[in-house]
């Protein structure tokens, strides 16, 4: 990693000597990490807590470390601010983690405090949301950007017959993941869908009752709205509560990213007909598996890197230090049953 002029040295050296008291007072009860002897304590930084997403990708990482005998903490902001998650990357780097897995707010509001964790010795690993590529070792990402953004592209083209008006509804208007996809999703709108127009793009900051008022708004403001996209699981989920209730309910539809759990009601009562993800749970699993490869040496991130993330198999470092767990998936009232999370 390239952390320049983070901090002196001599800070870095107190750091190190804390971290390395902090790791062996805690050596008896976390257990060997494996082949490369390093301390596999596990903390997990989402967004934001409460985030249903986020307690499933949690869980996963928690899972995942379980079976390697590590140690798994999970802390967090109660709000989705780049600020928020700050002093609990500084703590993670007080405390002497062997790795920090962290959803990032902000691609650079973060940088500064993970170099400081990082010159401390705590690996870093983002996942679903990325920081810039020289903030983190590794980048454990759900899919491609553009495979997303075509899945929901495609999604509400379907819905609305490939013409008419529609609208995003995203998560924080700096999040590093919504913002590329919605990019994406203009570009291939404008190459491929000639006959949907993009209207409006809002933003609910992740929380449930900004992206329901935010919804209201949208069907007030855009009276010939036939389609919202929402990519964030709490945006889709609370603009379908809005929806089910609504005179809009049927004529407008919704797709975007959510959860089967969250979405099931709604996909049963006819409010959305698809909408896609991926396994949150696969993905903090695999994040903490690879944090287990960098601190026990295993991987340093750069492309060409393998490693084994246990019941997932094999998986190899990409350009820019990226591992992607695989494509999207379509969920509808036909298979939505199959899953519980």
């Amino acid at each position: 990693m390239k952390f320049i002029n983070r901090r002196t040295a001599a800070l870095t050296a107190l750091a190190l000597t804390a971290s390395l008291a902090l790791t062996a007072c805690g050596s008896d009860d976390e257990g060997d990490s494996g082949n490369g002897g390093g301390d596999a304590s596990v903390t997990f930084l989402p967004k934001n807590l409460g985030n249903p997403y986020f307690d499933t990708s949690d869980a996963g990482g928690k899972k995942a470390v379980e079976e390697f005998g590590g140690k798994f903490e999970e802390v967090g902001p109660d709000t989705a601010t780049p600020d928020a998650q700050v002093p609990f990357i500084n703590t993670a780097a007080q405390q002497g983690v062997g790795a920090l897995v962290v959803s990032a707010n902000d691609p650079k509001a973060i940088c500064d405090a993970l170099g400081e964790a990082s010159d401390a010795g705590v690996k870093i690993v983002t996942f679903d949301s990325d920081t810039e590529a020289d903030c983190r070792d590794i980048y454990v990402n759900q899919a491609s950007s553009e495979g997303i953004a075509k899945a929901q592209v495609d999604l509400i083209a379907k819905q609305i017959g490939d013409a008419g008006e529609i609208a995003i509804l995203s998560a924080a208007a700096n999040a590093t993941n919504q913002n590329a996809w919605i990019e994406l999703m203009k570009a291939e709108l404008e190459a491929n869908h000639p006959n949907i127009k993009l209207v409006d793009t809002v933003y609910g900051d992740d929380d449930d009752q900004t992206s329901f008022d935010k919804t209201a708004a949208l069907l007030q403001s855009h009276p010939n709205l036939k389609g919202i996209v929402s990519p964030t699981t709490v945006g889709i989920a609370a603009a379908a509560r809005y929806l089910s209730t609504s005179k809009s309910k049927g004529k407008v539809a919704l797709t975007g990213l959510g959860t089967p759990n969250q979405m099931r009601e709604y996909v049963k009562n006819g409010t959305v007909t698809e909408f896609a993800l991926w396994n949150p749970e696969d993905l903090g699993y695999l994040a903490a598996f690879a944090a287990k490869a960098l601190i026990d040496g295993d991987i340093e991130g750069k492309k060409g890197d393998t490693f084994e993330a246990g019941k997932l198999g094999e998986y190899t470092v990409g350009d820019k230090g990226e591992v992607l767990l695989g494509e999207p998936f379509v969920f509808t009232a036909e298979n939505i049953d199959d899953f519980d999370f």
